[in-house]
């Protein structure tokens, strides 16, 4: 076997044999001769094609050390992988090393303290799934199929954060490698800047081998659905719906999502493929009050078909993830909103009937409550005026579709920049932007973000990501 190609941080190459990455990491090393080397090298966003030098399987915190410690010692290119769900696909690097820790999945539960120990590996659902047999949750988003890592490093909003916060909100403590490969606990009373960081800032610090989560009451059953308009109705519908979240309880998240309508049972046949505007609502309070305090919001327009009632969170969870399966194209942009102007609701009507695929769509996720009670600088995530998060969410099939697509979506949010609040939600940066979204995303949290990034990896080892440093790093290929 021939020698393995490695690129260094600096911009050149060392070169090892699998057995020397085996021997001084403990990983198994898949190279690109390797029949499952294609499917490690695969993530969620089918538009991201890179080829790492290697890929790394780790199912211990013991492997990440010893493979952090061996690129920090000879400056190697490297990325993380958990969910490898990320837009951007950070989970991956041309021509260097990827730390694979897809397979560490371990959810385990304490019911009494109401926290969960949650590897970096799992998902969304496999976190639902342990926790829900409690009766117990951590707010995260709306796909099952995320990662939870990367999902909480950069935030994490969904149905529950309106009455509990964030995931960064209910985030206890972590288990983190750093970049000189040690082992150490950050909490808010140990290595407190680091954890602080964590909050929001994404993979710069360290790998997390373990998150601690304070759990909530939920469920296990909720009450929820969804509510299917005519397009033509959506400037009233999102007037009528902003109106009516302005004053909703906490227990109460109202989205909307707008696309061709999807070949569900409980839509028309006729309705199949033209353009709707999908009201999705979750009521995460006592079931006896749910039809009273759904009234208002089953009450605007007059929707064409619904579906809602009692359902298991865990499964209310899984509702959108037909909608959002691995290998598809993707390219998003979003805004944060504090409410939305005539204007706004103007461009965004005009956008859906002119989608530039079957499988694009825009939403805007209310988020306000809990979220927005904490204060800015409380964790590293900034944005706790948004009431809205609204993503461009472009998804296609055939690459040769790419140019209308992604001009599509930066048409679209460079239109509605002006009605916006000129924030931006770090994980929904795609490929290409990260190096011009750093205020964005972090406003003035960012100055104390980058000097705790300089001063944990002062060579930016952690450099796949939205990443803290004022220059772009050397290094980093696509």
């Amino acid at each position: 076997m021939t020698d393995i190609v490695i690129n260094t941080l600096g911009g050149s190459t060392q070169s090892y044999s699998a057995n020397e990455l085996q021997q001084s990491t403990g990983c198994r090393i898949i190279t690109p001769e390797a029949d499952d080397y294609d499917a490690r090298r695969a993530i969620w966003n089918g538009m991201i094609d890179k080829r790492p030098a290697a890929v790394l399987v780790t199912r211990d915190e013991a492997g990440i050390a010893a493979a952090v410690s061996f690129a920090s010692t000879n400056g190697l290119l490297m990325s993380l992988r958990s969910g490898g769900h990320n837009i951007a696909g950070m989970a991956l690097c041309d021509d260097g090393l990827v730390l694979d820790m897809q397979d560490m999945k371990s959810v385990t539960v304490d019911r009494e303290a109401r926290t969960a120990r949650v590897q970096p590996g799992a998902s969304l659902g496999d976190v639902d799934r342990a926790t829900q047999e409690f009766g117990l949750v951590v707010p995260t988003g709306i796909n099952s199929t995320t990662g939870i890592a990367g999902l909480a490093l950069g935030g994490g909003f969904g149905w529950v954060t309106r009455k509990y916060g964030l995931t960064v909100d209910c985030l206890k403590s972590v288990r983190l490698v750093t970049a000189s490969g040690s082992i150490i606990t950050a909490s808010k009373t140990e290595n407190s800047d680091i954890f602080w960081a964590l909050q929001g800032g994404g993979g710069n610090f360290g790998v997390v081998t373990e998150f601690t989560f304070d759990l909530h009451p939920v469920g296990p059953e909720v009450f929820a659905g969804m509510l299917v308009h005519p397009i033509a109705d959506f400037p009233d519908v999102t007037r009528a719906l902003q109106a009516l979240v302005a004053d909703a309880p906490d227990e109460l998240t109202c989205w909307a999502v707008s696309r061709k309508a999807p070949p569900l049972p409980f839509i028309p046949e006729e309705w199949h493929g033209r353009e709707v505007m999908v009201v999705p609502f979750c009521f995460i309070g006592d079931l006896n009050a749910a039809e009273a305090a759904t009234l208002g919001v089953r009450s605007i327009g007059n929707p064409i078909a619904t579906h809602f009632g009692p359902m298991p969170f865990a499964d209310w969870q899984t509702s959108f993830d037909p909608l959002l399966t691995e290998g598809a194209r993707n390219y998003w942009k979003s805004h944060d909103v504090a409410a939305f102007s005539d204007a706004a609701i103007d461009i965004i009507h005009e956008a859906v009937n002119n989608l530039p695929s079957d499988e694009c769509e825009i939403f805007f996720g209310h988020v306000g409550g809990a979220a927005t009670r904490i204060p800015a600088d409380a964790t590293a995530w900034p944005n706790r005026q948004s009431h809205f998060v609204v993503n461009v969410h472009t998804r296609w099939q055939d690459p040769a579709d790419d140019g209308k697509c992604v001009q599509w979506a930066r048409k679209l949010f460079q239109a509605l920049e002006p009605h916006a609040m000129g924030t931006r939600y770090v994980n929904f940066i795609p490929e290409g932007d990260e190096a011009n979204n750093l205020e964005d995303a972090f406003g003035e949290n960012l100055d104390r973000l980058v000097r705790i990034k300089e001063a944990t990896d002062p060579d930016n080892l952690f450099r796949t990501n939205i990443n803290l440093t004022r220059k772009i790093p050397a290094g980093v290929a696509g």
